[in-house]
């Protein structure tokens, strides 16, 4: 990819912001906007993201401009870290701009549990987790469903596995979009889908899917902490993983009809990769259903690995999840498409808003934030990488205003798997990162390798961008505990 770098015009805005120019390639219909210091700029600049971008400024029906955030790196069809809304009546929508892990996502979930109540028995409970939590490429858990229940979780998402037992209500209460979308049609989903996603729930996945328990370490907005009950030196709990196969299959099914279709619609774009059909045409009617329905298993999945998270803590610290005070802060989706109103050239519009690799970021009084979160604004979680810290942030009003809501949702690759894989060859990274007092725990060390902390951005770099620029604010840090991987 180094030889494929960007090339282009590439124009300093201010200090957080660089423009692509509309200009700078025939066909683009809006410019792009990348959100990164010059810092993260070196590193943007070596793969083919900012092409990405502008490759995207392409799609039909895109308003205001093709975004990236500062985690962004070069992805399918969209760059990873990519924003971009198009008209809800003249665009289009492109599986690329979701991506193949559809509502890949990340959970937090507090307790009362202080670090040195929890540090004797770390080991132990990492164990516990890495035993209980199926992980790895294609394993199956033991949350299985019929071809009927599979329907409900497709369209009730989360609130149908809290109701079979896996949580209580009060977890959808604090999940973007109360876990489900509206929409999902089973009817557009595939039987090989189906078949990859019956004994998926509750299953963390591979590649850079973790769980991770975490200490709180520092707090930057008292108000904001408080109303999500985080202090100081309290053990959280971190959750990423998405819709596994199910949504893999999906992604793929529709890459194929999108190709087939765009002559059909007379759509050319530069890339194969971002294949799209206009939003109300059967192909994208068809793929919106079906995306939702791995949206909303994404979810389920997600809460039911909270629910084998609390069932370990409970086996381990003898005592029940509700009296140990493990609830969910918030869960957000990362890789997902949803309609949304927002201003755009001074009048509000409704828009389709493709998130890949891009957080949700809501300021405070937006009416799909939960209520008990109004005052503060959404919450947006940003994980790290094993060895460092991630974030807990607030969704801001610019981000209303540029991004359509959105910031970034990790800290971002800079190295390749294969590069980080031949870059860990004759060391151990279980060992390294012990002793920096964190355990690891994973299926082999080739994906302990991939996942380094040196194949990623330094996630206080990028969530700096995201705080001085003013697309969410920080509210708090966390630093890694022990580690469950795929």
């Amino acid at each position: 990819m180094k030889d494929r770098a960007w090339t282009g015009p590439l124009e300093k805005v201010d200090d957080w912001r660089w423009r692509i120019p509309e200009s700078s390639q025939q066909g683009m219909r809006v410019p792009g906007l990348i959100f990164a210091d010059e810092k993260l700029l070196g590193d943007i600049k070596t793969d083919q993201a900012l092409q990405q971008v502008a490759n995207v400024a392409h799609l039909p029906g895109i308003v205001k401009a093709s975004m990236a955030m500062p985690d962004i790196h070069w992805g399918y069809g969209f760059p990873i870290g990519g924003v971009a809304a198009v008209d809800a009546n003249e665009g289009v929508i492109s599986p690329g701009g979701i991506g193949f892990d559809i509502n890949c996502g990340v959970r937090l979930v507090r307790t009362d549990l202080a670090v040195e109540e929890v540090q004797p028995k770390l080991r132990t409970l990492v164990a516990a987790l890495f035993n209980d939590i199926p992980c790895g490429v294609g394993m199956s858990g033991e949350i299985r469903v019929n071809k009927k229940d599979a329907q409900k979780v497709m369209t009730q998402g989360s609130r149908w596995v809290i109701s079979h037992g896996y949580g209580v209500p009060a977890d959808a209460d604090h999940t973007e979009s109360e876990g489900c979308l509206e929409g999902a049609d089973p009817s557009r989903v595939s039987e090989r889908a189906l078949q990859r996603g019956h004994d998926q729930l509750g299953t963390l996945g591979s590649g850079n899917h973790f769980l991770e328990v975490q200490a709180v370490d520092t707090i930057y907005d008292e108000q904001a902490a408080n109303v999500m009950d985080l202090c100081p030196g309290q053990v959280v709990v971190m959750i990423h993983s998405g819709s596994r196969g199910f949504g893999y299959q999906i992604c793929d099914d529709y890459l194929d009809v999108m190709e087939r279709s765009m002559p059909r619609y007379s759509i050319s774009m530069p890339d194969r990769q971002l294949a799209c059909a206009p939003l109300h045409s059967e192909e994208g009617k068809a793929y919106l259903g079906a995306m939702r329905c791995a949206a909303n298993y994404a979810w389920s999945n997600r809460q039911c690995l909270m629910h084998l998270a609390r069932l370990a803590f409970e086996r381990v610290f003898g005592k029940s999840w509700e009296s140990m005070g493990m609830r969910l802060v918030y869960d957000v989706a990362h890789n997902i498409a949803k309609f949304e109103r927002h201003r755009t050239n001074g009048k509000e519009q409704l828009v389709c808003v493709h998130r890949k690799g891009a957080t949700r970021s809501f300021p405070p009084g937006h009416p799909e934030i939960p209520e008990d979160y109004r005052s503060i604004g959404q919450p947006v979680i940003i994980p790290g990488d094993m060895g460092r810290h991630s974030y807990v942030l607030v969704g801001a009003p610019q981000a209303m205003e540029e991004t359509f809501g959105s910031s970034c949702h990790g800290a971002g690759r800079v190295m390749s798997r294969t590069e980080a894989v031949r870059k860990a060859a004759g060391r151990s990274i279980e060992q390294e990162l012990e002793q920096q007092g964190i355990i690891v725990m994973g299926r082999g060390r080739k994906g302990i390798a991939e996942e380094q902390p040196a194949a990623y951005k330094d996630v206080n770099d990028v969530v700096r961008v995201v705080h001085e620029a003013g697309l969410a604010k920080r509210v708090a840090r966390l630093r890694p505990l022990g580690v469950i991987k795929g």
